[in-house]
């Protein structure tokens, strides 16, 4: 990976990303494992007193207390949580991103050629052959798997890659309460959960080198959740010009981007087989305690909910990054022609790989 940094041509950034991407890339020694911490790796400090007990039980999180959270070097404002999910909590929220967040009046890609009535219940249409579904990759792709990416709240235009108040849906209330935990443990109370993308990749998926600036008020964190298939995730600086670093994110770990590391060069070049060598990770497998709190958001998924996800699971990962897009009390500015109508390339990665507007191939989202 120094090497490829040094080289001539493309920028540092582009060359390790390109690195990662190639299928037979076996030598992952360069990659950052938070379940092994190494020298560049340093504890960080949460607001352990800020969220009560049950309030992360509420959201299906262990204690604040019992969390491990970790920084790297260089990035300040940078912060890596390995799995704080309670056992079978996990569940729930990939059920959420595969049966309910695609619903209307959610914004997903398939809606960008396919008629209303065909993308009302993706989950209904798909989970049968989903079920059905062997080992051989000849059969047709079920829409579930053919699901992209999912706006939520704030809808971000694809073209423009603005949000704008006349477009925009209720935030889902269990998801936004989970980032809010996350986020005042992390140091930020108030946050306010207004805008999210979900992205749902294969292990033929990458996503491109992007920075997220859209959102009005860069002060409050982006938050990440992974579950699923790992992926290596690069995190680079301000110019594309400094070599990133690359770290594993395995089902359950949160990141959180704030501060310095909020407006810096990120991408996902490779999803990753679950490094236990099963079909999923262990933490998938655990079954969700019968009493849940009193007012929590998690739901029990029943058996046949979980075999449609589980199958999903087993070539997929999907991840949440979620966004406070307006600081308290600041407004949209006023947009002359807006007409909220959503853009979006077909079936590409939500973010541009460059500044030529270069799509990713429907397969690389």
């Amino acid at each position: 990976a120094a090497a490829l940094t040094r080289e001539g041509g493309e920028d540092a950034f582009r060359r390790l990303f390109r690195f990662y991407r190639q299928r037979d890339v076996s030598d992952l020694r360069g990659v950052v494992d938070f379940s092994a911490p190494g020298a560049q790796v340093f504890r960080s400090q949460l607001s352990i007193s800020s969220v009560s007990d049950q309030d992360a039980y509420r959201a299906g999180l262990q204690p604040v207390s019992q969390w491990k959270a970790y920084g790297l070097k260089e990035y300040p404002g940078f912060i890596f949580i390995p799995n704080p999910f309670l056992p079978g909590c996990q569940r729930h929220w990939v059920k959420q991103c595969l049966k309910l967040y695609p619903q209307k009046p959610n914004i997903c890609n398939l809606d960008l050629h396919m008629a209303p009535e065909k993308t009302i219940d993706l989950w209904g249409q798909s989970k049968e052959q989903l079920r059905r579904k062997g080992s051989s990759k000849c059969e047709p792709r079920s829409l579930l798997e053919k699901l992209r990416w999912v706006t939520l709240g704030y809808h971000y235009n694809w073209d423009t890659k603005k949000y704008s108040a006349n477009h925009h849906t209720p935030f889902p209330s269990d998801l936004a309460f989970l980032s809010e935990q996350v986020a005042t443990a992390c140091g930020f109370r108030g946050f306010q959960a207004q805008a999210g993308i979900l992205n749902y990749y294969h292990f033929d998926s990458s996503l491109g080198i992007h920075v997220d600036e859209s959102e009005l008020d860069h002060s409050r964190p982006l938050l990440s959740f992974s579950f699923g298939q790992s992926s290596i995730f690069l995190l680079g600086g301000r110019k594309r010009e400094e070599a990133p670093t690359a770290m594993f994110m395995h089902s359950g770990d949160i990141m959180v981007m704030s501060g310095l590391s909020r407006l810096l060069y990120h991408a996902v070049p490779r999803v990753l087989p679950n490094p236990e060598g099963t079909a999923l990770p262990s933490c998938l497998s655990q079954a969700l305690s019968s009493d849940l709190p009193v007012g929590s958001v998690i739901e029990h998924s029943s058996d046949e909910d979980w075999q449609v996800c589980a199958k999903y699971l087993q070539s997929s990962r999907i991840n949440m990054t979620i966004r406070q897009v307006l600081a308290e009390g600041q407004k949209f500015p006023e947009e002359s022609g807006a007409n909220g109508k959503v853009q979006a390339p077909s079936e590409g990665s939500h973010h541009e790989e460059n500044s030529r507007a270069k799509r990713l191939k429907p397969s690389t989202v």
